[in-house]
């Protein structure tokens, strides 16, 4: 049973790590470009691209929220 935490806990600390609003947004990311890959409109090079760009744009917004000037 300490393997299975011991696992869960790494794999926790591996995917969320420091900021779980990076791991929500590449998340979001991720099924938004399947959902566009599902749809079938564009070919691998534009899949590349556009993956490419989500993660970019997620990982962007992410970073906004946190280094934002707080409200004294």
């Amino acid at each position: 049973m300490k393997f299975l935490k011991s696992f869960g806990q790494f794999w926790y600390d591996f995917v969320i790590g420091d900021d779980w609003k990076i791991a929500v947004a590449v998340v979001l990311a991720l099924a938004l470009l399947l959902a566009v890959l599902s749809l079938g409109l564009f070919g691998d090079a534009a899949l590349a691209v556009i993956g490419g760009v989500l993660l970019v744009g997620a990982f962007s917004v992410s970073l906004a929220i946190d280094v934002r000037p707080t409200k004294s």
